[in-house]
């Protein structure tokens, strides 16, 4: 390779088209990289809070009392993650239901779980955060990546077709 040619000067020498293609491509690059370090710190809490949770659910421990202490968080701000989001909406909604009088223990256990499914919609959502964007970049920027070759081939063509023999 000649000592003079460097790669910022065959991005800088390169024809608008295949310039516009290398910004896309670092622009979502960046973009992706960003995305997928929060993605990865959410998942890590959320797996940390899972491991707590799990540890205090299986100790033993009163449910009213585990629901009391997540309540006790939530004063303090330590947000609630993953399953223990899923178990304070079904126990908040089965100790609302069973206050009701002549109320049918089936329907108390349908209307928890009800609420259960709907709390763990809501956390599934959190954790998929971005995720179409991430696939649809993976996808996408080979094709990018493809066209912005096709033009350089294509100038070089054009270049050799206009060199005199």
């Amino acid at each position: 390779m000649n000592e003079g040619i460097t790669p910022t000067v065959l991005i800088l020498e390169a024809s608008l088209p295949v310039q516009l293609v290398l910004l896309t491509l670092l622009g979502l690059s960046i973009v992706s990289w960003v995305m997928i370090f929060q993605r990865a710190m959410v998942l890590s809490a959320a797996a940390k809070g899972v491991l707590s949770f799990e540890n205090r659910f299986w100790s033993g421990m009163d449910l009213s009392q585990l629901y009391k202490e997540g309540s006790q968080m939530q004063k303090e701000d330590i947000p609630l993650v993953g399953m223990e989001s899923i178990f304070r909406a079904g126990f908040k909604e089965f100790m609302r239901l069973r206050q009701q009088p002549n109320m049918d223990k089936e329907a108390i256990m349908e209307g928890a779980q009800r609420a259960m499914r709907v709390a763990y919609s809501r956390e599934e959502e959190k954790l998929e955060k971005h995720l179409p964007f991430l696939a649809t970049v993976a996808s996408v920027s080979v094709y990018i990546g493809l066209f912005g070759t096709v033009i350089g081939i294509m100038n070089s063509f054009i270049g050799l077709a206009s060199q005199a023999q």
